[in-house]
């Protein structure tokens, strides 16, 4: 009878036990990010169930029983303290990403805009048909200064919702102004241009993919080169690298090196962020790879973007051991607030002075792009802006003109 009782007091124990967790376990799977609190409601299961069939059978001295329960639970207390500690360390550090830039303050059409002036009126006005314009984040603020030297000033969004034009065509008014000057960024940019949805898009070269997407459509792209530009990678301020090679860069990205102890900084696994396909950035780090196949990186490291015409969107957490990549007038506005350190590439730092005198070792040109626009401003726009003022925005608004004497 007394073998019986404890047969059945388990059954009914055991039973009480795994309800009760499988019902914890629920909950916290639908309310927890990541593995480690199932896995700690799982193994409390299991320690609750060994706890009381030890009771029931009298297995191991009570003293003994208690100890061990005693530990298991300090055990799983200090891991759950370590967790959360680490959680808000990462959660609390300071994050850099393209929404940090507030492309508001660059609008061409608002009368404190930061977008960089000519010091004279503008050789080309076109106040009738002005071609519709898009492109990447980083070069917003530079088409955007093109705009406003050469769009006409009655595109002024504030007078058309303020009521300076009349009502009966102010919402028009305001659609025509919004869908002027867009920013939908690299992927968006290169789409809406292929749908002849804008006349001129300002972007870096194009992946293969939108290459393939283009010769889809039957669409042909044409490239007029109209500045240069650094790509640059960067680390936290923290990190005591200061510079890396081509070869380290490229080691990293392939997933060769995993520590920064390789290139004498912290024992510290590196996280090697990375952008979706088809963004600017990572076509430009996958032409800096070269033959070179680049590491899939886990899925908590691709920077994903949001949006069908805000195509991709980056977003970088200045761990101590990450390295994020960008272009040089982007990155140096988000290090202007933000604690991250741009790395010298072959003993050069990325600047504009070594953008300009080719001494900095990956700079590419960046292109104003049409692909058949019907719109007959379109390629006066564009020989304006290669022309002496055009190149002297390019300079003024961080870039590196075209041609040597017109910064």
């Amino acid at each position: 009878m007394k073998l019986m009782s404890k047969i059945l007091l388990s059954i009914l124990a055991s039973a009480a036990i795994l309800f009760c967790g499988f019902y914890v376990l629920v909950i916290v799977s639908f309310v927890s990010v990541g593995a480690f609190y199932p896995i700690l409601v799982i193994v409390a299961i299991v320690i609750a169930l060994l706890f009381v069939i030890a009771r029931i059978w009298g297995l191991l001295r009570p003293k003994i029983r208690y100890i061990s329960m005693a530990s298991a639970v300090a055990a799983m207390v200090l891991a759950v303290v370590g967790v959360e500690i680490n959680r808000s360390y990462h959660n609390g550090v300071e994050t850099v990403n393209e929404n940090d830039v507030d492309l508001s303050l660059y609008n061409p059409f608002r009368e404190d805009t930061l977008a960089a002036s000519l010091d004279e009126p503008s050789t080309l006005s076109i106040a009738d048909n002005p071609p519709r314009i898009d492109g990447a984040t980083a070069l917003y603020p530079l088409y955007s200064a093109f705009a406003k030297a050469v769009y006409p000033i009655n595109y002024n969004a504030e007078d058309v919702r303020e009521g300076d034009i009349e009502v009966g065509d102010g919402a028009a008014a305001a659609q025509e102004v919004d869908n002027l000057i867009v920013c939908s960024k690299t992927d968006g940019a290169y789409k809406r241009l292929i749908a002849g949805e804008t006349d001129i898009i300002f972007v870096a070269g194009p992946s293969e993919g939108q290459l393939r997407y283009a010769d889809e459509a039957g669409v042909e792209f044409k490239f007029t080169p109209i500045g240069r530009e650094a790509f640059v990678f960067f680390v936290n301020a923290k990190n005591p690298i200061n510079g890396l090679s081509i070869n380290d860069i490229q080691r990293i990205y392939s997933g060769e090196v995993s520590d920064w102890r390789e290139f004498g900084g912290r024992n510290s696994k590196i996280r090697a962020f990375q952008r979706p396909q088809d963004s600017g950035s990572q076509t430009a780090l996958i032409q800096f790879m070269g033959n070179i196949l680049l590491m899939t990186p886990p899925k908590e490291d691709i920077i994903m973007g949001m949006g069908e015409m805000i195509s991709r969107a980056a977003s970088y957490r200045n761990y101590d051991n990450a390295i994020g990549y960008s272009f040089l007038f982007f990155a140096a506005e988000m290090a202007r607030d933000n604690k991250i350190k741009l790395l010298a590439l072959d003993g050069v730092a990325p600047t504009r002075e070594n953008v300009a005198n080719k001494t900095y070792p990956y700079a590419d040109d960046f292109y104003a792009v049409t692909a058949g626009t019907e719109n007959p401003n379109a390629e006066i726009f564009i020989e304006w802006i290669l022309s002496e003022q055009g190149q002297r925005l390019v300079g003024k608004t961080g870039y590196t003109p075209i041609y040597e004497n017109a910064d």
